[in-house]
């Protein structure tokens, strides 16, 4: 694990103060101006500054110059004195002789605030068009080092500093997306409606990331092994040759500078190609990837959950209230207490599951108030147990039944995966070529059927549903030509709207060769 950076106590301080909303904007001033070139400003310049920055407030000089002294006092900001011209009066000559300029820490801390509020609006995002990027890169390297001329190295820099920008834009927005997304996951707002769009359309977006991931990470991954065939020192000292970094006499910059590319280089090998015998073997590409699909099946299972709920007609909350509402409008106590035995049957009839000695002498049709009468204990009422008394009965061993259980589990399953492999498609298709189905995966196409047609439609028309275990999707769209299909089971016939379906598998597997063909000849 890499060491964890230390910031200096200082660099910050300023966005803590009573003033930190001034601090802040002048340190942005000075930001502004050296993005034009200005690298010192007077005070009557920062004033101006604020000014063209949107900074309103009426500051006053005195202040102003305070907040000039403080940042200079942490290390943020330079004091440099110009002694030419001529000036009236001492306050002319601090106003018009002092020079501010930002130091390394200061711009290092205007870079930090800068960053820190692109995190705080930016939103993450899965892109598969990055690792493309990052594999073209790795191309041009590894084709950039196969040719010897110096005259490269310039394009093999930009080519290192162009792949390097690009991992670190897919760990970024890596991060801000698995945080986005674990809270996802754990929040369900107020609004059901918005948060089922929002968690469908981000179980769509993983599904689209997560396709050919494997394929653009083995790409990827044979671009480093191929750039690393040459040497990544050759890769660094070329690189370093084409960057034409300043050579100040007494100054250092190539060592840092090939330190850090070392330490870019080896975190692309952890998120792509680790080296054998690593701590951590696994590619992080893996990772992102099993990370997606444990997501998806999340999603869909909240989803699932939510649509369950839309579906029943009342809540146990809303029946409450409506039985409330009865007892507060009932007319006496007496319907009260009708009501009460109506609603949960807990009066205090105990004797209700007594019988006749010989039930076969009384006729199940016959009313109770009709048949003879039952003996019930007194003690039944007091103690609740009447006074026959009975052994204990034996447990029984389980073993056997479980095992059968067991048994009847897996053919369950096998049948399921069957009948959910002979329903997928590999596209649309009408409902009447699915042919002759079994009364199992017609039971199963019912199912789907069902579920799809309880969703709305899009603003295109299509119903989209999911199984309960996330692993089976139906899209489902009405006969434009009001056409009619027939399946036929070893039950009977089925008629009914001819709909276009397409059946996808969501899970690891993608099974289903029963109706590839048919599909295939839509």
């Amino acid at each position: 694990m890499a060491e964890p950076p230390r910031v200096p106590p200082e660099m910050f301080r300023f966005t803590t103060t009573e003033r930190a909303d001034l601090h802040t904007a002048v340190l942005h001033a000075f930001g502004e101006a050296g993005e034009r070139l200005e690298t010192a400003l007077t005070v009557e310049q920062v004033r101006e500054r604020l000014r063209e920055s949107g900074w309103y407030a009426p500051v006053r000089e005195q202040e102003l110059a305070a907040t000039l002294k403080q940042l200079a006092g942490w290390g943020l900001l330079d004091v440099i004195f110009n002694h030419a011209g001529s000036f009236a009066t001492a306050e002319e000559y601090e106003r018009k002789n002092l020079h501010y300029s930002l130091t390394r820490r200061g711009e290092a801390a205007v870079a930090g605030v800068r960053h820190a509020m692109a995190a705080l609006e930016s939103a993450g995002a899965l892109q598969t068009a990055v690792l493309d990027a990052i594999a073209d890169r790795l191309r041009e390297l590894d084709a950039l080092l196969r040719d010897p001329d110096p005259g490269r190295d310039r394009r093999i820099f930009t080519a290192l500093q162009e792949l390097e920008g690009h991992l670190e834009g897919l760990r970024g927005n890596t991060q801000r997306f698995n945080g986005e997304l674990q809270r996802l996951l754990r929040v369900e707002g107020a609004d059901l409606a918005t948060f089922h769009e929002v968690k469908a359309a981000t179980v769509a977006y993983l599904q689209e990331f997560v396709t050919n991931l494997e394929q653009r990470g083995d790409a990827v991954a044979a671009g480093v092994r191929a750039v690393a065939g040459h040497g990544v020192g050759v890769l660094h000292a070329r690189a370093l040759d084409g960057a034409d970094l300043p050579r100040v006499p007494g100054a250092d910059h190539a060592t840092p500078w090939l330190a850090a590319r070392r330490a870019r280089w080896e975190g692309l090998r952890q998120w792509f190609a680790p080296e054998e015998g690593s701590a951590d073997p696994r590619p992080r590409v893996r990772q992102l990837h099993d990370v997606a699909r444990r997501a998806i099946v999340s999603l869909l299972q909240v989803l699932d959950r939510i649509t369950d709920s839309r579906r029943r007609s009342s809540s146990a909350a809303a029946d409450f209230r409506t039985l409330a509402r009865w007892f507060a409008a009932a007319p006496g106590e007496q319907d009260a207490h009708r009501l009460w035995e109506a609603a949960f049957g807990l009066g205090s009839a105990r004797h209700a599951h007594l019988g006749h000695a010989d039930a076969e002498l009384i006729p199940a049709g016959v009313p109770w108030a009709r048949a003879a009468p039952v003996e019930v204990s007194a003690l039944l009422r007091s103690r609740g147990r009447t006074e026959r008394m009975g052994r204990t009965g034996r447990v029984r061993d389980v073993a056997a039944l479980r095992a059968q259980r067991r048994a009847l589990a897996g053919r369950e399953r096998a049948e399921l995966e069957a009948a959910w492999a002979a329903l997928v498609t590999t596209g649309a298709m009408r409902l009447s070529r699915m042919g002759d189905l079994d009364h199992d995966t017609f039971g199963r196409l019912l199912d789907l059927l069902g579920r799809a047609l309880a969703e709305r439609p899009d603003s295109t028309g299509f119903r989209r549903a999911v199984t309960s275990d996330g692993r089976v999707e139906i899209v489902l769209r009405a006969p434009d030509d009001g056409a009619v299909a027939v399946l036929r089971t070893p039950a009977g016939w089925f008629r009914g709207p001819d709909y276009l379906i397409d059946v996808r598998s969501l899970g690891e597997a993608r099974g289903g060769a029963g109706l590839r063909g048919r599909a295939a000849g839509e």
